[in-house]
């Protein structure tokens, strides 16, 4: 990959990782995301000459230096951080894994065994890569995630459409904490501009490739 001209040079949002949703002190709702997608995102657009800002929840994995680290814990949290940062970016791609739902009340103290069953009431979190959609500025833009174990592009063209996104990338379960990834990144319209497989390295570039292709080039 060939850096861009200084001209060509953007500030680009990435959301990544997990976020964690907790039930008491100790115990919490989350996922296995462990942000290596997001770390492929970051080096790549920072090889390309971009600025990257990295809102990312709890991970193991190492950033590439150079991005200008947020870190986070609770989809809460990624929505404001994200939402504060994206003021002063010309695009964002959402390559985070939000926790989707939250207890409706969290125990101040740990829940202790019982014996019995534990119900939990769990609503929504905020969206927040539709968030940031729907608050884009008609200079700014979007690429989503969609990760689906089934009908992957129906949902991710009816996710694209509802969160405001200018491109989503759909993949499936199997990306998870996996070094490798397969996708399919779909334009407005909802066809497949590109299939994409390899490492999540090289599903990246080709990410980014499309991007400065599509979205960064006007």
């Amino acid at each position: 990959m060939t850096d861009t001209t200084s001209n060509s040079r953007r500030r680009i949002l990435i959301t990544s990782g997990p976020t964690r949703q907790y039930l008491d002190p100790v115990r919490y709702l989350t996922n296995a995301s462990s942000g290596r997608m997001g770390a492929a995102l970051a080096g790549a657009a920072l090889a390309l000459g971009h600025d990257v800002v990295m809102v990312s929840g709890p991970v193991s994995v190492d950033y590439p230096e150079g991005v200008e680290l947020i870190n986070v814990l609770t989809t809460q949290e990624m929505l404001l951080a994200a939402g504060e940062a994206f003021k002063d970016c010309d695009g964002a791609i959402g390559a985070a894994a939000p926790c989707d739902y939250m207890p409706r009340h969290v125990s101040t103290q740990k829940l202790s065994k019982t014996g019995e069953p534990l119900q939990l009431e769990l609503i929504e979190t905020p969206d927040v890569i539709a968030t940031l959609g729907q608050s884009k500025r008609d200079n700014q833009w979007v690429v989503g995630f969609a990760l689906e174990t089934d009908d992957r592009r129906f949902r991710a063209t009816v996710k694209l459409e509802r969160k405001h996104c200018d491109l989503m990338v759909s993949n499936g379960p199997e990306a998870i904490n996996s070094s490798e990834n397969q996708v399919e990144l779909l334009d407005p319209s909802g066809d497949v501009i590109e299939h994409i497989r390899g490492t999540k390295e090289h599903v990246a570039q080709r990410l980014l490739h499309q991007i400065h292709h599509r979205l960064l080039s006007s």
